[in-house]
């Protein structure tokens, strides 16, 4: 979830993405507006965009976010998975009751379950694969909510992982505040996700920094083994 514009592009560069992007319609605009208002963290709209074109790459597929906040990223997903349905999880009940809000403005709110709770107590109780995945919840969790996320992903599905930058402390340890947890725990995921073997991964100078995974081959116990 990205609280400020994009620190990774020359100012220019920046510039000249934002013209391109088409107008937002006032529903976004106000759940952008409140977030950057209420310090909430949400995804940039780049990667809302990234979220809702992967979300559409099969309409009538499933789709799990782990970290809902106000809604912004499930209603991107929602509007791409425009005949399928989304699973979002958040620990905070009135930033969920938030987004149940923003959703049924959004006329999308029936195809949208919101679950609260941790994630690393929901997942395990989720009995359903998914087409696209997006990581957007406690960073000092990721790898755990990994671990728990891919075998729920189907082969091809996609993966999304968002702050992998985080506000430019992965690649300039010394940006960190003393005892930036957080950070830390980025900074051990990042090469975990790239070299997992049941993903391809790439991480993207998008926002504050964007995994892209795909599903490459399942696991021996997802085929009926023991392993």
């Amino acid at each position: 979830m990205a609280r400020a514009a994009d620190p990774i592009l020359r100012p220019r560069q920046a510039r000249y993405l934002e013209r391109l992007r088409p107008p937002r319609d006032p529903l976004r605009r106000e759940m952008e507006e409140t977030a950057a208002a209420e310090g909430i963290p949400i995804a940039s709209p780049d990667l809302a965009r990234l979220l809702e074109a992967l979300a559409a790459i099969r309409p009538d597929g499933r789709v799990l976010e782990v970290g809902t906040a106000i809604g912004y990223g499930t209603l991107h997903l929602a509007r791409g998975a425009h005949a399928g349905k989304v699973v979002s999880i958040d620990a905070d009940a009135g930033r969920l009751e938030r987004a149940r809000g923003y959703l049924e403005r959004a006329g999308v709110a029936a195809r949208v379950e919101l679950v609260h709770g941790r994630a690393l107590d929901v997942l395990p109780g989720l009995e359903a694969f998914f087409d696209l995945v997006f990581l957007d919840a406690e960073k000092t969790e990721y790898r755990r909510q990994l671990d728990l996320a891919v075998p729920m992903l189907l082969v091809g599905g996609r993966l999304v992982v968002d702050n992998l930058l985080w506000h430019g402390r992965i690649a300039d340890p010394q940006l960190r505040p003393e005892g930036d947890r957080a950070a830390a725990a980025i900074e051990a995921f990042n090469p975990y996700l790239m070299i997992h073997p049941q993903l391809a991964s790439v991480l993207l100078p998008l926002g504050d920094g964007v995994g892209l995974a795909v599903k490459r081959r399942p696991t021996m116990r997802e085929l009926g083994g023991p392993y």
